[in-house]
């Protein structure tokens, strides 16, 4: 082997940086020795120091590293804890029990800790020096039999749990680190089928396990995304892309109005603007069709009770063209600055579904709007540039 292959081997060793500021690493330090102090303190007053097991069991060390240190680990939430170190403490005890040679026992032990963990879904390394310490711990452990299980490890784990879970909630982190809820993943991924999918397969060729959640990994895969959407566009601004003149109308219009001059002007969507330009609503042809059905029973049922209608459609069109457009509109409108980078854009069109965004000054007045169009327009334009190609 040549010196340079010794070198890039030994440079292998090297570790990488960790992208971590130094606010939260003294507080993953701070919170590991609260927790730590916490649960032998409680340890103490529960069991007294005259107790037949130790107030800390040396486990419960590496366990805070990744409790307090790396809490959005799979390996780190509250199964892999109390589930990973119940069943290497039950693993090693029995092997303890069954087998003379304490060495051979250990290394059984550890392996049917790894074996336990993975069918139990509870992978927590520190585990396996839970079940070596069930073999190793001396007389005094071995003594305890499988009351082991429950006092240290059971109390211990639970006491350290808990510990993370008030700090973490006090100092502002989500731990439990769990998966969005049902329904909003179900949604993501229908959004996104390629992405998710395209993800999972990736993850299931792999040979070994990685320790990061697949929906933080997704998480990481669309904010990369953007960051690279940001850099590569960050200088076009919504004024770039932006349609101006805007057509709108007031509160007050009829959906009459507001059907004439989406017609009109081949547009979609108007937005509801007061006489200052201020926005407080978007009105599209969704909305008025929507108020032509609502308009259908009401004048269904004036015709049942006079037992007459001349021209039943003529009439739930002129009553819908006389609703005013504040009855109709939408008046949760998401709204963006003439200066903000079409990079903000792209999750509103792509992810949340909108189709047109008005665009405001520095005033907050209704300054222009933007479609898919535009930003697709703009995008490409982008792309064109002498500077782009150059990058």
């Amino acid at each position: 082997m040549s010196s340079a292959n010794v070198i890039r081997w030994l440079s292998s060793f090297v570790p990488g940086p960790i992208l971590l500021n130094w606010p939260e690493r003294v507080r993953s330090a701070a919170g590991a020795f609260v927790g730590l102090a916490l649960t032998a303190t409680l340890m103490q007053l529960v069991f007294g120091s005259s107790a037949a097991f130790p107030m800390l069991i040396a486990p419960m060390g590496a366990s805070a590293v990744l409790l307090f240190a790396v809490p959005a680990s799979p390996l780190a939430q509250p199964w892999s804890l109390i589930g990973g170190n119940l069943v290497s403490a039950t693993v090693g005890v029995a092997c303890a029990m069954l087998i003379p040679d304490p060495f051979i026992a250990a290394a059984i032990a550890a392996a049917g800790a790894i074996a336990g963990m993975f069918t139990l879904r509870c992978v927590h390394p520190p585990s396996g020096a839970v079940a070596l310490t069930a073999v190793l711990g001396g007389p005094a452990i071995r003594a305890l039999g499988f009351h082991f299980v429950l006092e240290p490890v059971f109390v211990q784990s639970a006491l350290l749990l808990g510990s993370a879970m008030v700090y973490h909630t006090i100092t502002g982190h989500r731990y439990p680190h769990v998966a969005p809820i049902a329904s909003e993943a179900t949604t993501d991924a229908a959004q996104h089928p390629s992405l998710r999918s395209d993800l999972e397969a990736v993850l299931r060729r792999r040979s070994e396990l990685l320790d990061v959640n697949p929906d933080d990994l997704e998480t990481l895969l669309r904010e990369t995304e953007m960051q690279a959407y940001s850099r590569n566009f960050g200088e076009l601004s919504c004024r770039d892309i932006m349609s101006n003149p805007v057509i709108s109308v007031t509160p007050d219009a009829t959906a009459g109005t507001a059907s004439y001059l989406l017609n009109q002007h081949r547009i979609k969507a108007l937005p509801v603007v007061t006489e200052d330009r201020r926005v407080v609503g978007i009105v599209t042809r969704a909305n008025l069709a929507g108020g032509a059905a609502e308009a259908i029973p009401s004048v269904l049922n004036r015709w049942r009770q006079r037992w007459l209608a001349p021209r039943p459609s003529l009439g739930i069109a002129r009553q819908v063209r006389r609703t005013s457009v504040k009855e109709l509109m939408t008046t949760h409108v998401h709204t963006v600055s003439v200066n903000a980078p079409i990079v903000e854009l792209v999750p509103l069109f792509a992810t949340h579904g909108h189709h047109h965004i008005p665009v405001l000054d520095t005033h907050r007045r209704l300054a222009g709007i933007i479609t898919q169009a535009d930003l697709i327009a703009g995008l490409y334009r982008r792309t064109r540039s002498p500077e782009y190609r150059a990058a």
